[in-house]
């Protein structure tokens, strides 16, 4: 297999290149909820059909004031979106100026919507060796070059490393004392939701806090996200965004997915006992380096033996999909990631790879 991509997930494609179906893929590079989405969320798909015949509420209000109700916020201070990935595109729009900081490693979209928008694009490169951890001096001292907007992902993608709600707000203080708009990228905070900065970002602006109901609810396929920040901005996104840009069956998924607290408490659970599994299976691995994560994610890297590469294509021998990092920003051919599956799907996984690379060290 020759073709290589910028995201995970792409199930479609490696399939036509293999000759195979999409289901004969054990899909790791792509981290969503192994539980599949909720019976709630596909009756209420279903229900939703007959509208199909009419567009949809352009506003997406209901949906829009369930998300306030379940995050304890205004209905002012959210935009619902076609998934995070629309709303990252509005922010050259949104906040102006030319010059945006990305902390790295990152989710690519995140430069390619401001080279797309004529901006210049700088990097703060996060070490491995630290964790990945974001030092506020670090992070102060490029702030006085004069950045316009700091995007980051917390948890960050693909490191799964967690920046606390209290050093988030410290960043939040500094970016606001520099004049720089700050956009976080929660897209995998579900799991870590005492951690979230969307309340604080609300009520105190210079910020955009984005989120994704899709990797959680498992309906990725579906399309959508929203925007947490201060009225005016959460309005000015709004107006920005292309018409009935969230369609009827993906806002009525998104009633259905906060209206099932049990749903969310099992994924929990589960994604933190697998994790844990995960984690310490393939640390066992010889040559394996594994970094602590609070998503449903691991990144791991190959300290010995083949690159990943050469890993990735004997487990696509297997049958078994994973996300080489090696187009990450900040990462290299020695980086791959991996989602939290079933206990099964993990296992199979852990065999694989320790087959693989017992043969080629």
């Amino acid at each position: 297999m020759t073709s290589t991509f910028d995201h995970g997930g792409t199930v479609f494609a490696v399939a036509r290149e293999l000759g195979i179906r999409p289901e004969d893929l054990l899909d790791f590079s792509a981290s969503i909820n192994p539980l599949g989405p909720a019976p709630a969320v596909r009756e209420a798909v279903m229900a939703a059909f007959d509208r199909l015949v009419h567009y949809p509420d352009s506003q997406a209000a209901e949906l829009r004031d369930s998300l306030a109700r379940h995050h304890g916020l205004p209905a002012e201070c959210i935009c619902a979106a076609n998934g995070s990935t629309e709303l990252i595109y509005l922010l050259p729009r949104l906040v102006g100026g030319g010059r945006g900081l990305v902390v790295a490693p990152p989710f690519s979209e995140y430069a390619r919507s401001l080279t797309r928008a004529g901006w210049e694009v700088g990097y703060l490169d996060l070490a491995p060796e630290e964790g990945f951890a974001l030092a506020p001096a670090l992070l102060d001292q490029r702030l006085a070059e004069g950045w316009n907007l700091v995007v980051l992902a917390n948890p960050g993608n693909p490191t799964g490393s967690l920046i606390p709600h209290d050093d988030m707000v410290a960043v939040h203080r500094l970016c606001r004392a520099r004049g720089t708009f700050l956009v976080v990228d929660e897209a995998f905070m579900d799991f870590r939701e005492e951690e979230s900065v969307t309340g604080y970002v609300a009520r105190q602006g210079g910020g955009v806090v984005l989120r994704s109901l899709t990797k959680f609810h498992a309906i990725p396929g579906l399309r959508l996200g929203f925007a947490v920040a201060a009225p005016e901005d959460a309005g000015r996104l709004a107006d920005l965004r292309a018409p009935w840009s969230v369609n009827t069956l993906a806002q009525a998924a998104g009633l259905a997915t906060l209206a099932d607290g049990e749903y969310a408490a099992r994924t929990r659970r589960l994604i933190e006992e697998e994790r844990a599994v995960l984690t310490a299976g393939l640390a066992a691995i010889p040559g394996v380096r594994v970094y602590p994560s609070a998503a449903n994610y691991l990144l791991a890297e190959l300290t010995v033996g083949p690159p990943v590469p050469a890993l990735a294509e004997a487990l696509l021998r297997e049958r078994i999909l994973i996300r080489d990092c090696s187009s990450f920003r900040g990462l290299n051919d020695r980086f791959f990631r991996v989602a939290v599956r079933s206990r099964a799907d993990n296992e199979r996984l852990l065999e694989a790879c320790a087959a693989v690379l017992a043969r080629t060290m």
